[in-house]
């Protein structure tokens, strides 16, 4: 419970999953102390009938207010956006407004999915493991190459000026997993690998890094 009574919003997460670092950073940049609910996905607590209760098709993340249960980041970022205008998450100018959809749209929509566990295990089944770098590298090589493309002429302190937006929400937990989780070499991409030197100070993002998350392994 929060200290008027309500509900603390639950966040089903798991540390590792970029989708569910947006959400945290979200959370963390508008203020809000929720629980956190972790789902093990290398377990497979993703497709567990009480989870699919939660999420008919067993993605994380999954965000509860009150008796509203929510999938799918963007659509949970929005929902914050428009419920909660603390710390927007969206710049007034139309234009600004418009490459934040696009930045956010590249990392969603053409890198994230050909990299999240279910491609990974489906390559590595019907090719073998040694295909599942290769693949992961290639798209989020074409991706940052439209990301550097599309910024460079809007960035500032962050990736479309001096306040943290949509688009650095997708964009932090996306270099950082690249550079993590997938060994890329950042150097052709300087305005990303600048963008991610700064993401690294900014506390709600440092507070959503996955080696922060109460589920993240001990050893």
């Amino acid at each position: 419970m929060t200290s008027n009574g309500e509900k603390k919003l639950q966040l089903y997460s798991y540390h590792r999953s970029s989708c569910s670092f947006r959400v945290r950073i979200a959370l963390n940049l508008k203020g809000f102390d929720y629980e956190y609910k972790p789902v093990n996905l290398l377990k497979g607590e993703q497709k567990t009938p009480e989870f699919l209760k939660v999420n008919p098709i067993g993605y994380v993340p999954a965000l509860v207010d009150g008796d509203l249960v929510i999938a799918d980041s963007f659509a949970i970022i929005m929902y914050l956006e428009e419920k909660y205008p603390q710390h927007p998450l969206l710049p007034r100018d139309l234009a600004k407004k418009a490459i934040n959809y696009q930045a956010a749209n590249i990392v969603s929509a053409s890198i994230q999915p050909l990299q999240n566990l279910d491609v990974l295990n489906y390559i590595e089944e019907k090719v073998g493991p040694e295909a599942k770098m290769p693949w992961v590298q290639k798209h989020i090589g074409k991706g940052f190459a439209a990301l550097e493309k599309l910024l460079q002429n809007h960035a500032g302190k962050y990736a479309t000026g001096d306040d943290l937006f949509l688009a650095d929400l997708f964009l932090a937990p996306q270099i950082h997993g690249a550079i993590k989780r997938f060994n890329f070499d950042m150097t052709p991409y300087p305005l990303l690998g600048r963008l991610h030197e700064a993401y690294m100070q900014v506390p709600a993002i440092q507070d959503a890094l996955p080696e922060n998350q109460p589920d993240y392994p001990s050893t």
